[in-house]
Formats: C-alpha cells, sequence, structure tokens
C-alpha cells in the first residue's frame, strides 16, 4: 500500500507538476501527515521534491524532472504500462492516463541529451550528470520558446537559494557555461542566471510579452576591449594536434622543420593556465615566458599536492 501511494503521488506530479498536499491527501485516500512523509521518502529516494508555502503554494515537481533511465528494468516497464493501461480502462482516470503517456514517450526518446533550436543543434550533457542538466537546458529551452514563465529556484554563489518567478527570453552558451537572460519579476529588472546554479525550475503556465533586448547592454563581455590580451606561441605535439586545432583553429597552426607551432592572440589569466594544463604534455609554451613560468608554477602545485598522498 505504501509503495502503491508513493507511486501515485509521483505520477500526479509528473503530470500536474504542483498540487497541493491536502489535494494529494484526498485523493490519494491518506492522511495529510502520510502525505507529508511519503513525500520526504521520495525526496530521499532522489526525486526533487519541493513544497511551496504560502497561498498558491503545493508540492512541487520541477519541469525538469524525469524518471531516470534505470527507473524501471524491461519487466517492470513492461508491468507498469500494461497496469496502468487496465486501470485506465477502468477508471478513466486522467493521472493514470498522462503517466501512460509519458511512460510511452520516454522510452522513445532517442536524442534527450540534444537541444535543438531551429538549424542549430547542440549537445548540452556532462560527464556524470545522468541527463540532469541536458533535462533541464530543454526545458527552459522549451519555456523560452513558449513564452512561459517560470518558478525558479536559484542558488548564488555564496550557497543562498532564493525563489522567484522570471520571464526566459534568452539562452546565452559562452566559454563553456550556459546562462538564462531572463527578466526577474522580484528586481523588475532582467538578470542573467547560471543554468548550472538553478536548482529546479517548473512552469507556471503564465505566458508573458517579449520585451525589447539591446544586445550591447548584455552583462556578459562579448569582445576583450577591456581584457589584458596575450600574444601566445605553443609547440604542438601530434598528439594534442586535433584538440589544439579544435580550440584554436586549424589556421592558427604551422609546421616548421617538422614541428608543429601554434600562434593566438588570447584573453590572459586562469582561464588561460588552466586550459594549457589541460593538454599535459601535448603543448608547451615558448611565449611568453610570464606565462609558461605560471604554467610551470602551477604544474609543481599539482605535484606537491598528489605527493602528499
Amino acid at each position: 500500500m505504501k509503495f502503491q501511494v508513493m507511486l501515485q503521488i509521483l505520477f500526479k506530479l509528473l503530470r500536474r507538476r504542483k498540487v497541493s498536499a491536502h489535494r494529494l491527501a484526498q485523493e490519494c485516500g491518506v492522511s495529510l501527515r502520510s502525505v507529508y512523509r511519503y513525500i520526504e521518502e521520495l525526496s530521499v529516494a532522489g526525486v526533487p521534491l519541493d513544497v511551496a508555502r504560502g497561498r498558491n503554494g503545493g508540492v512541487c515537481l520541477p519541469d525538469t524532472y524525469r524518471l531516470p533511465e534505470n527507473f524501471f528494468s524491461e519487466e517492470e516497464y513492461g508491468a507498469a504500462v500494461n497496469a496502468l493501461h487496465a486501470l485506465y480502462e477502468q477508471t478513466h482516470d486522467e493521472d493514470c492516463k498522462a503517466a501512460l503517456e509519458k511512460l510511452l514517450q520516454q522510452r522513445k526518446a532517442d536524442g534527450k541529451s540534444l537541444a535543438i533550436s531551429g538549424n542549430i543543434l547542440v549537445d548540452g550533457s556532462g560527464w556524470g550528470d545522468a541527463y540532469d542538466f541536458s533535462d533541464k537546458l530543454h526545458a527552459l529551452e522549451d519555456a523560452t520558446e513558449r513564452r512561459e514563465c517560470l518558478d525558479i529556484a536559484y542558488i548564488d554563489r555564496e550557497g543562498a537559494e532564493s525563489r522567484r518567478t522570471v520571464e526566459p527570453h534568452l539562452l546565452i552558451y559562452k566559454q563553456n557555461i550556459w546562462y538564462l537572460y531572463a527578466w526577474c519579476r522580484a528586481r523588475r529588472d532582467f538578470r542573467l542566471f547560471r543554468i548550472g546554479r538553478v536548482r529546479s525550475a517548473r512552469g507556471t503556465g503564465e505566458t508573458f510579452e517579449r520585451r525589447a533586448i539591446d544586445r550591447a547592454h548584455l552583462p556578459l563581455r562579448f569582445t576583450f576591449a577591456d581584457t589584458e590580451l596575450v600574444q601566445l606561441r605553443l609547440a604542438v605535439e601530434k598528439l594534442a594536434l586535433p584538440d589544439a586545432e579544435e580550440w584554436l583553429g586549424v589556421n592558427s597552426i604551422r609546421t616548421v622543420n617538422g614541428q608543429l607551432f601554434a600562434e593566438a592572440t588570447l584573453p590572459a589569466g586562469e582561464v588561460l593556465v588552466s586550459k594549457l594544463l589541460s593538454f599535459g604534455s601535448g603543448v608547451r609554451v615558448l611565449e611568453p615566458q610570464a606565462l609558461a613560468c605560471a604554467v610551470r608554477a602551477r604544474a609543481q602545485e599539482l605535484a606537491a599536492l598528489y605527493e602528499e598522498q
């Protein structure tokens, strides 16, 4: 009984995304106290449920959440589909119908880590993210396209969490980081949100009118006008050539007397040092000497760190 009710609660939230605890108790035939206990157990099991207090509150399931791939075995999946189909035929419960459709759609989904926008296709998944980031990117992309307001839980760099309603206008990808540019109703102004710091996002069902955006005033530098630049010259090993070409472009690399060299003008700073370290022994900084010293110092720090073990 316990697990049946927990699944019933999960499927209701998969369909509606936000339901009051009182309504869940009524529809599932259990006490309010039991509902909160089941919600806590689902959260411990990894379902990102969120309880919003107040007049328009309820138990929320982010739009970014999908059942994990290994939620069912093949046998369990077939049994669940058959059971839901039979239950819907008997009761015509819309939650059962919606749960059945979601299970069928999820199994058919192939490229779920791919975000598609017009003629551009981007794989937004990262190592080990179990598609969490990709699903989040999908949800934000869909909301931006539909002009649907989002209720998001956001964690800033200091670890403080806030909840706010935003109007998503633009997805921005810069230097391997995804951002959401949205009108924040609490601040009454545009704000830039790092998607990796969005803990949950749920569509409210409310649409909005797009506001004019001036690209020149976006809070991201798209030029290096105020950034220190360095003239970089590298020696490149053959095994590192493909990665170096993808980073700097094939036109930046030339061969002299059988040796590969790369030249480019890049922003100085920690990001550049980290990038060069990622090549290991595949590239060596020839110029400027100060940058070579910075890379060497960082490598020595890393070596010392592992020597302590």
